[in-house]
């Protein structure tokens, strides 16, 4: 859904979404601090992220991506820092296919695609192994096509049958200058849904490809189209097993290409992922263990590096620097990221692993268990569902095995879950909608609030009237258009996969940019999520039995030691969360002090969150997630104020 053009943007011929084009592209760009040139002032020089862009509508674009390199076979398209190894294609002309990332199909399978391409069988295209973007022109028609995880966004700009792509939003928010739409990133902060507002970017005039949708542009324009389901048809648990344990092993083997392997070695995802990559090869395994965290995956770790052959185990200890929200004083030492980014406030940690990897051998790829939460086991909330189809008893049965994990009742967890039970993902936006045009709440943690579809998180709280009422009247125009799944679980689950998809590629910038290494995330490969999702989420989140689909999936087949599948425990990191609040509280109460850029447009208010920082000094309580999105959003407002160029003038066209 597109937005109006900024006041002050001159614009000779705005879009059917809003879109400012004609002199808008070369015109003046008043928002941060960008040059007259198009460009901002400030450390143009700083490493750049990987991101793909490309124009529709022949020859009359007047800028280029900075340092782009065209990509083969698909004419007007370009990535970015992209190794020529991840850019591969068949074809071209009017019948081309390319693949930018990690994609396992090999040269053959690329041009045996291009019949796909030709009878617009885009789903096709996305079966691979690997993480990775599609472009495919069949005659007229291009499709650009990210992934299910969000690690290949896809946003666009067009104007009648001319338009510009790309896998940054901040690209095409640089085109021009658009600023920053605070609507948008209310909703992020609020109810950190990725897909709540649908089509909107965190910019004005730029547009997103909601999930499970590909960006399909053609003489009429450019537009959304749908190639992925809103739910799976249900598969059992032990049906699905082989198939899981398959795609698993193909994401795993994508990645396996010759480069050194390293891998963490800590939960059973993570544990999962190292052991298929040992099968392949040696594997450096690291395990983050700091004495504050008092789990078990040390010994859990040792244990298994000595039964699995492959696997070199290394200890990565804790400091009084390995916790949350530390070097944020110096935010230029953080690459930038193309949205608010949770690892800016883990990233010491993340250095720490990566910093004694890279001890260990030369830059390679780095495997981790990141989303194998999201997609082998599901909350509580699937109960709702459960209700909404009338299965009283497994409701009952489940709720009862929940509430003697969680020390509670099985009829508080039925009460909780029946406000959701009785409405579908837009009668939530509406009932959001409408708590955000009431008094803010006092807070409560949230697992103490009624389950929603689109449960609104304590940073709602912390807006201004005016911003929660403009979150408001976004809420209820998403709900108009809502075109969400039957199922709660189906929904929540496919926004907490693009949510760790998203943050995810920023732990890879963090890598990428401090030591050459490339993070992968083989959980959030398309095939291992439909296999996984298929899975009913009361059979994946059946609470007598930790992550049973993993356990069937890899029972009896020697990846996993035997001990290793009968765990049935999980670190946190809470005790470095609170370490971290102590520690560095000075430093963010400057962030988001009165030179906080969440404060200037209303995002946050001063009250709230100076008691919530206040209790999290004194270890009290906190909205730790809320904080998080909050500190993250305040880093990338900054960060965008010295964002490095994006763009440099077509002199081709700066001559004709």
């Amino acid at each position: 859904m597109g937005r109006s053009a900024p006041a002050g943007t001159r614009c000779e011929g705005a879009g059917p979404r809003g879109t400012c084009w004609g002199t808008a592209l070369s015109g003046p760009a008043p928002a941060f601090h960008h040059g007259c040139d198009g460009y901002p002032r400030a450390s143009r020089e700083r490493a750049a992220m990987r991101w793909s862009t490309g124009w529709y509508g022949g020859s009359g674009y007047d800028r280029l991506p900075r340092g782009g390199r065209s990509v083969p076979g698909v004419e007007m398209a370009w990535t970015v820092n992209w190794p020529p190894m991840q850019v591969r294609a068949a074809g071209s002309g009017s019948l081309a296919v390319a693949v930018v990332g990690a994609c396992g199909a090999d040269d053959q399978q690329l041009q045996q695609s291009l019949a796909a391409v030709r009878s617009k069988d885009w789903r096709a295209l996305t079966r691979w192994p690997g993480s990775y973007l599609t472009i495919a022109r069949s005659g007229e028609v291009l499709a650009v096509i990210g992934d299910l995880a969000g690690q290949h966004p896809v946003y666009w700009r067009s104007d009648g049958a001319r338009a510009w792509w790309s896998t940054s939003a901040t690209a095409l928010a640089a085109l021009d200058g658009v600023p920053v739409d605070p609507t948008a990133l209310a909703a992020h902060l609020a109810l950190a849904q990725p897909d709540v507002l649908g089509q909107w970017s965190l910019f004005r005039s730029v547009s997103r490809v909601p999930t499970g949708h590909l960006l399909l542009i053609g003489p009429e324009g450019a537009g959304p189209v749908r190639y992925e389901a809103a739910e799976y048809a249900h598969v059992e648990l032990r049906e699905a097993a082989p198939t899981v344990r398959a795609a698993l092993a193909e994401a795993v083997g994508a990645r396996c290409d010759g480069r050194p392997i390293s891998a963490d070695l800590a939960g059973l995802d993570s544990t999962t992922v190292a052991c298929l990559a040992a099968q392949r090869g040696a594997v450096a395994a690291v395990t983050f263990a700091d004495a504050r965290l008092r789990d078990d995956d040390l010994a859990y770790a040792v244990r298994t590096a000595a039964t699995v052959p492959g696997l070199s185990h290394h200890t990565v200890p804790g400091s009084s620097e390995t916790v949350y929200y530390a070097g944020l004083e110096d935010l230029s030492a953080l690459p930038v990221t193309d949205a608010p980014n949770a690892y800016v406030v883990t990233a010491s940690i993340k250095r720490a692993v990566l910093d004694a990897v890279a001890g260990q051998q030369s830059a390679g790829v780095h495997l981790t268990g990141a989303a194998g939460d999201a997609v082998l086991s599901a909350p509580s909330s699937y109960l709702a569902d459960l209700l909404r189809e009338r299965q009283h008893r497994r409701a009952w049965q489940h709720a009862q095995a929940h509430a003697r994990l969680r020390h509670t009742s099985a009829l508080a967890l039925l009460r909780r879950a029946r406000p959701a039970a009785r409405t579908d993902l837009a009668g939530s936006l509406r009932a959001a909608s409408a708590e955000l045009r009431g008094p803010a709440r006092s807070w409560v943690p949230q697992a103490k609030r009624p389950t929603s579809w689109t449960p609104l998180l304590a940073t709602a709280d912390w807006m201004s009237l005016d911003v929660r009422g403009r979150l408001a009247g976004a809420l209820d125009v998403a709900a108009e258009v809502a075109d969400g799944p039957a199922r709660l679980a189906s929904w929540s689950g496919r926004q907490d996969l693009v949510r760790v998809g998203a943050d995810t590629t920023g732990w890879r910038e963090i890598a990428l940019a401090e030591h050459g290494i490339e993070v992968a995330a083989p959980f959030l490969d398309n095939e291992v999520i439909r296999a996984c999702l298929a899975v009913p989420a009361d059979q994946r989140g059946t609470p007598g039995r930790y992550k049973p689909l993993l356990g069937e999936a890899f029972a009896s087949c020697g990846v996993l030691p035997p001990f290793v599948l009968t765990r049935s425990t999980k670190g946190g990191f809470n005790a470095l969360a609170y370490a971290g609040l102590r520690h560095h509280a000075s430093v963010l109460r400057h962030l988001l002090g009165r030179s906080s850029r969440l404060a200037a447009a209303g995002l946050i208010t001063q009250a709230p969150v100076t008691t919530m920082l206040q209790c999290a000094a004194a270890g009290q309580p906190t909205a730790q997630g809320a904080l998080h999105l909050a500190v993250a959003a305040e880093v990338w407002l900054r960060q965008l104020e010295i964002a490095p160029a994006w763009w440099e003038v077509n002199s081709r066209v700066a001559t004709v």
